[in-house]
């Protein structure tokens, strides 16, 4: 199966979508890319801020559970991000002209819908950033918001 677009793989619209494709998926990881523009969203003062970053490796964990969602015939699905661990950039801001490769590896998967990866972002000097994200995916992710079933 060929990866579809990104924008098919997350739940995000429009100037939301901050990666610009997906380079490869498996089974247990992704990789996509971004170049840094001056329209790039958040993009100030000759790049983006080192922060943004953090989201990145979020929409690159979306991106792969909306590619392994399409595997197995499931729609898109929504999912949240609960924190990270040690989120490390070894700059300040990322330069308009960088070409950004956004990589994550799932090291942990539960039943209910939480997970860990380790995430890295590559530009041609090559790793810059790296973090442990964990995010939590619910079947019912409309329940979560709600909060049905707590009363």
């Amino acid at each position: 199966m060929s990866i579809p677009d990104i924008r098919l793989l997350l739940p995000h619209s429009g100037p939301m979508v901050l990666l610009d494709r997906v380079i490869c998926a498996d089974e247990e990881s992704l990789c996509a890319e971004v170049r840094i523009g001056p329209e790039s969203l958040f993009c100030a003062h000759g790049g983006v801020g080192a922060w943004v970053g953090l989201e990145y490796m979020a929409q690159a964990i979306g991106a792969y559970a909306g590619h392994s969602g399409c595997l197995r015939g499931e729609p898109i699905k929504i999912g949240f991000l609960l924190g990270t661990r040690r989120y490390e950039c070894a700059r300040p801001l990322f330069p308009v002209g960088s070409l950004l490769k956004v990589c994550v590896k799932r090291v942990f998967q539960s039943d209910d819908g939480l997970a860990s990866f380790d995430c890295h972002i590559d530009d041609d000097d090559g790793q810059v950033a790296s973090a442990n994200v964990t995010v939590f995916q619910p079947a019912d992710a409309d329940a979560v918001l709600t909060g049905a079933g707590h009363e």
